[in-house]
Order: structure tokens, then C-alpha cells, then sequence
């Protein structure tokens, strides 16, 4: 029994050692400034723990009174008490101060419900300041390099028929897309149409699988298809939306969940040279699609 009180005992003593203090300091009803023997008694307080650091301040009120009006009330007395102590004792930088009114559990002696509290640690205590108060030091996320993938150089596609398509595929393009950062916006070249519809060229078919093969070895890759025109200022037909939503079936219709991609289209709005263009370079360079990176 007495090494059960002793055991008692050592832990109270540990609470103790490392604690948060407070300090009461009390007002007149319906008062927020402090009168002379509150003043004094906060003048003492703040000589003997003047190495001290300040963690939260909270006012309180009696409930005589409106409910906005105590509110208010608890709230200068919180500012009152700090305009006397601020420059004087160290204070936390993202200390709390808060205003309870009468929304507490109210003392029957009135006097004692008019007051406000300083939390403070002890100088001795400052240096386990996080401990105390429980703020648990977050750790950075150290961003793991992605697994390094060797990516095809051609994809054989097999048609209906039996027949048998072989693409060239982009190795620097893919590997480009796959190490893209969040907010990343690639073009993806020679990805054509043929005039005025949303089909794509035989040709340029490899482009789409350059797209596959990337998003089918990042499951953390999130794209939005992006489809931009050429020529004319008006997209009447609204085609490079149905350019960026062409390419986007195709990817869903290969396998990529449709929450991982998006398409949009912006007409001539973005020409990266100025219309009418100048020459066929300018206009190929204007009507394009782009991968905008949304998570990767």
C-alpha cells in the first residue's frame, strides 16, 4: 500500500514538474478595465514570472446581462489585459485568445464568474513548450522518386479484321508525361486530325498510345485533354472540345478509369502565335493538343 501511494505520489509529481500554469485576475460587474488592487496584483505577477511565456488568454463574465453584451464584454476584458502585458513577458506567436462570456460553468458567487485567465509555462518549462500543450511536430513527407520504367519503342495493335497496326512510340515523350509535376502542361506533338473532323490521322495513332502506355504505368497520374484550333476565331462547330473528348474516349475505352481524366476545349482562344497566322508553321503550331498535369 505505501509503495502504491509512493508510485501515486511520482506521478503527480511529473504532472506538476511539466505543467501549464494560470493566473486569475478579476473585474468590477459590467467593467473591463481593471481597478487598482487587480491592477497591482497583475504588476506583481507579471515581476515574479517575468521569464514566463503567455500561451492563451480566455475573458469570461457573470450572467447579468444580454448574451451579445456579456460576449462583447468577456472580450474587452481579454484585450484589456493584454494591452497591459504585451512587450512586457514573452508570448506565443500563435497564441489563443478567447472570449466564453457567460457560456461556462458559471460560479454561484458572481464575482468570481468576472475574470480573465493567462495560461503560461514556466521559464523552466518553455523548452518542452510543444510536449506541454500537445502539438505534435509534424514530420514532411519526403516524396519518393517514382520507379524507373523502360518504356516500348512500338506497340503492335490488332484490328478487328486480324489485320495488325505496329506505332512508333515516343520514349522521351512517355518518360517526360510520367516524371510531370501537378499543374505541368505538355504538348503532345504531331497528334493530328483530319480537316474539320475530330478523327484522328492513321498516322498519328501512336501519339494516343504514347498517352495509354504513361497512364497505365502511374496510377497516381490525372490528366485534363486539352484541344486547341487553328485559323479561325470562332469555334462554331465546337470541334477542339470534340478533339480533347475523342482522344479522352479512347483512353477510357483502353482501360483508364474515367475519374483519372477530363477534357476541355478553348478554340483559338490560346494561339500561341497571334491570328490570322503568318504561315502553315504557325497555324500547325496553333492548332495542337495538351496535357494539363492535375495530380501525379
Amino acid at each position: 500500500m505505501i509503495r502504491f501511494c509512493l508510485m501515486i505520489g511520482f506521478y503527480l509529481i511529473c504532472f506538476t514538474v511539466y505543467s501549464q500554469e494560470q493566473f486569475e485576475i478579476y473585474f468590477d460587474s459590467n467593467k473591463f478595465d481593471l481597478n487598482i488592487k487587480e491592477k497591482e496584483r497583475l504588476d506583481l505577477w507579471q515581476t515574479q514570472f517575468c521569464q514566463s511565456k503567455i500561451v492563451a488568454i480566455h475573458g469570461f463574465t457573470d450572467e447579468d446581462g444580454t448574451s451579445g453584451f456579456n460576449d462583447t464584454l468577456a472580450q474587452h476584458r481579454v484585450e484589456s489585459v493584454l494591452d497591459l502585458i504585451k512587450n512586457k513577458i514573452k508570448i506565443r506567436d500563435d497564441f489563443k485568445t478567447r472570449s466564453f462570456g457567460e457560456s461556462f460553468n458559471q460560479s454561484k458567487n458572481k464575482a468570481d464568474n468576472r475574470k480573465v485567465i493567462i495560461y503560461y509555462l514556466l521559464e523552466k518549462d518553455i523548452a518542452r513548450e510543444d510536449e506541454i500543450l500537445g502539438i505534435k511536430k509534424v514530420t514532411p513527407l519526403v516524396e519518393l522518386p517514382k520507379p524507373q520504367i523502360e518504356f516500348p519503342e512500338k506497340m503492335v495493335f490488332e484490328n478487328p479484321d486480324g489485320s495488325q497496326n505496329e506505332f512508333k512510340l515516343d520514349k522521351a515523350f512517355m518518360k517526360k508525361v510520367y516524371e510531370s509535376k501537378k499543374g505541368d502542361r505538355l504538348k503532345v506533338d504531331n497528334l493530328n486530325f483530319i480537316i474539320n473532323t475530330f478523327i484522328v490521322v492513321p498516322e498519328a495513332k501512336g501519339k494516343m498510345y504514347e498517352l495509354l502506355v504513361v497512364l497505365k504505368n502511374n496510377p497516381n497520374l490525372k490528366i485534363e485533354i486539352q484541344g486547341h484550333l487553328c485559323c479561325m476565331s470562332n469555334d462554331r462547330l465546337d470541334l477542339s472540345t470534340q478533339r480533347a473528348k475523342a482522344i479522352c474516349g479512347f483512353l477510357i475505352a483502353n482501360g483508364i478509369p474515367v475519374d483519372r481524366l477530363s477534357y476541355k476545349g478553348f478554340g483559338s482562344t490560346q494561339p500561341i502565335y497571334p491570328l490570322p497566322e503568318k504561315s502553315e508553321e504557325e497555324r500547325a503550331a496553333n492548332r495542337r493538343v495538351e496535357i494539363l498535369i492535375i495530380e501525379n
